[in-house]
Parts: structure tokens; sequence; C-alpha cells
């Protein structure tokens, strides 16, 4: 019985793992798509927050994945960037939706 069901899903089973390993892989970047992320972090870092359209950018330049490309600049802010205190108050108020969509601050009421 078990042969019989080992070849009746063989194929299901070896595309399942397959996929999962796909999955699990973990390591660093390639080499030049971490030199186009640094190259990129060294021209933006007094504000290292790539826009979508940027993200996008980098991602096809790359090869990587979207996720990868988020992923990267997450870990890059924790590890390697210190915002200055003005920069944490400017982002606050931009978080708290004070500065409108044409850049202007706004009080709210």
């Amino acid at each position: 019985m078990k042969n019989n069901l080992l070849k009746k899903y063989s194929r299901y089973l070896s595309s399942l793992r397959n996929e999962l390993s796909k999955k699990t892989k973990k390591g660093k970047l390639p080499k030049d798509a971490r030199q186009q992320l640094f190259k990129w972090w060294e021209m933006h870092y007094k504000w290292p927050y790539p826009s979508e359209t940027q993200k996008v950018a980098l991602a096809e330049s790359t090869g990587l994945e979207l996720k990868q490309i988020n992923n990267w600049f997450i870990n890059q802010r924790k590890r390697h960037w210190k915002p200055t205190n003005e920069m944490r108050f400017a982002a606050s108020l931009y978080m708290d939706g004070h500065f409108s969509s044409d850049g202007l601050y706004r009080l709210m009421p």
C-alpha cells in the first residue's frame, strides 16, 4: 500500500518538497544586489526610506523580491541608522498626519 501511495503521489511530494525548500532558504543576498542597495543607502543616508516606486525599481534592478527589499531596509535601519532628534520629530509629525500631501504643515483640530 505504501508503494502504491508513493507511486501515485511522488510527483506531488517532490514539487511540494521543492517549494518548501525554497521558502526555508536563508542566507546573504547576492553580492551585486547588496552593492546596489548599499549604494542607494549611502546616497539617502539622512532619510533611508525609499518610496514604493523606488523599491520596485530596486527590486527590478537587483532581481530581488519586494519583500526582500523591504526587509533589507528594515534591518539596515535598525542596525546602522541613528536618526537625529529633528528627524524623529519630523517623522512623528508626518506619521500623525500633520503634513498634507502638498508637504505643508497643518494643525490638527
